[in-house]
């Protein structure tokens, strides 16, 4: 199964991104998944996840600002961050989980990540 993230790019600090997230198969609906970001020379960190009850958890840093949704039907998770800070640069990436957490250890399987850059 193939997760194909979609939507990063570059924005002004205080601007928004939505990215996307696409399996190529239903077989995930069943799965927690979710968003997770590798910035500059650092460890890659989960940032918010979701399940198929659409409970979700997010890294304390994306509360108030980032917000993870799916749609089961298109087999698709969205990740809308608002109010973007310089600090949220890193690599996007998708990830199916065993469990509804944040750490990286529940990753199955990986997307191929999508940049977002913000600009101070």
């Amino acid at each position: 199964v193939q997760l194909v993230e979609s939507g990063g790019g570059s924005v002004q600090a205080g601007g928004s991104l939505r990215v996307t997230c696409t399996a190529s198969s239903s077989s995930y609906r069943r799965y927690p998944m979710g968003w997770f970001r590798q910035r500059q020379d650092k460890e890659r960190e989960g940032v918010a996840v979701i399940d198929s009850d659409s409970n979700s958890l997010y890294v304390d840093d994306a509360k108030g600002r980032f917000i993870v949704s799916r749609d089961l039907a298109k087999d698709s998770i969205y990740l809308q961050m608002n109010s973007l800070k310089p600090e949220d640069s890193a690599m996007y990436y998708c990830g199916a989980l065993t469990k509804l957490e944040l750490r990286t250890g529940s990753i199955f399987n990986w997307g191929q990540g999508t940049q977002v850059i913000v600009a101070s």
